[in-house]
């Protein structure tokens, strides 16, 4: 069946041999990893769950599972706001707080009033204050002393030295770092103080094994820091917490997850660690995947993450809010997110099972692919003399701006579809309206979303329609009866209105009243032999400026065409200028 369907399609032909057949079905990932169409027994690697290198889970078999901690970010800068968030969360299903403190979130000065009533001694606290982490490091420990609790308060102080300069151009101080895990391993042993976080590279549009070499990269160094202020190997790794991003690739976040505890097992390996010494990761919903149009598609693309995510081995999970790229959350948001992960641990009984993704032999192969391509980018980064050098050096961002490239062009061809943004837009959506959140320092590495592109012509579109009274419009000129154009007619809608073009369709005769001057010819391609170049001479006589084809061909009086897998950023780029609608 599926010669057959290559066979006709061109890509294969009779008598092609069965290795030919599956190379033609295998793509590759952005890491060179290649993707198979079947997978067997034989891709499934050894190991059993609780052993080292800890892909199949850190839990033995058997062995009681409580599931993974649901840990909530707050940002908000009125202290007395995040309280009541914090405390909401906590009643409601959340089990631990992450804090974003200084620029770009809650003064540190408010961090007192904000875990007012929390319980630090059950209630884990993550901190992640970027250039205040000291500050706020201070200003936590102390408040953990005089309610007393320094034996009992867990979490993270959110030290991360070289994510900071990811993120910023500016790194800060690892001795500060070293000397806050000194500082938790004598006085507070259930605290961390450092953490290496991969989504900066993730942020910037890295790629999987990018993200999980530089996060690698970033825990040596620590290690290195940590062991040079006086901790023993084991006491180092205590103190080191990762944080990764997972999208709604779930196939793909399972795979890193798994493929990040290999690695740090690795590492501890080769550093002469103690046996248990698994990574300890903290999974965050992508923010790169995130949209500001048609965000409720966001509760679909975030509960996905989060089932890769508690798949993947995940010890603590952070659900970002449907609205997170529209401001500040509503109690509505942050309830959903919470339930995200209150279904998938109470209802569909995730935590209950010990490494969930075993024997699924693609994401077996996609581990141990993964873990290949991220440890050889470690190794390089290495080479080159430690992240914080291949930060100054440009090599990261080089790497990354790269792979960047490629995906955008991926979503710009629609390759990697956004509902509700390049696929199945809705021009008449009202978007929810939030208080603007606080904006976090640049400097560094770029942010970028995936959907950016796309939703910067809506905006242009938006910005028209509110100067003019309408949005811009191309007259799809149907040819033949309705079930020949229908197809290609609704494809030719969906491209335009993802870059906030309305469409109206009717018979070329019709296009003089469509108050436009783009045309878009809709039919067969048996039609288009009989009657496009004589369509395209009529809507050329009633105005038209632009003549397109939705499929490809050439045809007298066709500017050009719009297909599956054509350049739909610049096609709607060169729509919008044609019909006066300026950057």
């Amino acid at each position: 069946m599926v010669k057959g369907v290559l066979r006709k399609s061109g890509a294969a032909a009779e008598g092609t041999p069965l290795d030919e057949i599956e190379d033609l079905l295998t793509r590759e990932s952005y890491d060179g990893v290649p993707i198979a169409a079947l997978y067997t027994r034989d891709d499934a690697p050894p190991g059993r769950p609780g052993l080292a290198p800890y892909v199949r889970e850190v839990r033995p078999d058997g062995e009681g599972i409580a599931g993974w901690d649901v840990r909530q970010l707050h940002a908000h800068p009125d202290p007395a706001v995040t309280r009541e968030a914090i405390l909401a969360d906590l009643e409601n299903g959340a089990t631990s707080v992450w804090l974003r403190l200084g620029d770009g979130g809650l003064p540190v000065a408010g961090l007192g009033e904000a875990l007012r009533g929390v319980l630090l001694d059950l209630a884990p606290v993550a901190l992640d204050a970027g250039t205040a982490t000291s500050d706020a490091a201070d200003a936590f420990l102390s408040l953990v002393a005089e309610r007393g609790d320094a034996a009992d308060a867990s979490g993270t102080l959110g030290a991360d030295p070289l994510g900071l300069a990811a993120r910023t151009g500016t790194p800060g101080s690892l001795e500060d770092a070293a000397a806050l895990a000194v500082r938790c391993a004598r006085e507070f042993p259930k605290l961390r103080a450092v953490v290496a976080d991969g989504t900066p590279y993730h942020d910037a549009g890295g790629s999987d094994a990018e993200e999980l070499g530089a996060a690698v990269a970033a825990g040596v160094a620590y290690l290195r820091a940590l062991t040079g202020a006086g901790l023993s190997v084991d006491e180092a790794f205590g103190q080191i917490e990762f944080r990764l991003a997972v999208n709604a690739d779930q196939f793909a976040s399972i795979a890193k997850l798994r493929a990040a505890r290999r690695l740090w097992a690795r590492v501890a390996e080769v550093s002469g660690a103690s046996d248990g010494t698994a990574a300890r990761i903290h999974a965050v919903t992508s923010s790169a995947m995130m949209t500001r149009r048609d965000p409720w598609v966001n509760m679909l693309r975030t509960t996905l993450a989060a089932f890769a995510a508690g798949v993947g081995g995940a010890d603590a999970v952070t659900v970002q809010p449907f609205d997170a790229r529209l401001g500040l959350p509503d109690g509505f948001a942050r309830r959903i997110a919470r339930n995200t992960q209150t279904l998938l641990l109470e209802e569909s009984s995730l935590a209950r099972v010990v490494d969930p993704a075993g024997g699924s032999w693609y994401a077996e192969s996609l581990t141990e692919g993964i873990a290949r391509a991220a440890w050889t980018w470690f190794t390089e980064i290495e080479k080159a003399g430690g992240l914080a050098a291949a930060l100054d050096s440009g090599l990261v961002a080089d790497r990354i701006a790269a792979t960047w490239a490629r995906r955008r062009e991926d979503i710009a061809r629609r390759k990697a579809p956004l509902t509700g943004v390049s696929e199945f837009p809705d021009l008449a959506e009202p978007l929810p309206e939030r208080a603007p959140a606080p904006r976090p320092p640049g400097g560094g590495l770029p942010v970028v979303t995936y959907a950016q592109d796309f939703e910067a012509l809506r905006d242009r579109s938006d910005a028209h329609a509110e100067a003019t009274g309408a949005r811009p419009r191309v007259f799809l000129a149907t040819l033949g009866p309705v079930a020949v154009h229908t197809a290609r007619a609704s494809f030719a809608a969906n491209l335009f209105q993802a870059g906030g073009i309305e469409t109206v369709s009717g018979p070329p005769e019709e296009f003089e009243a469509s108050g436009t001057s783009v045309a878009c010819l809709c039919s067969s391609d048996k039609m288009y032999e009989e009657q496009a170049a004589e369509a395209a001479r009529v809507l050329r006589q009633a105005g038209a400026m632009k003549v397109w084809l939705a499929g490809k061909g050439t045809y007298e009086g066709v500017d050009a065409g719009v297909y599956a897998g054509c350049d739909a950023i610049g096609v709607l780029e060169t729509a919008l200028r044609d019909l006066g609608v300026n950057e």
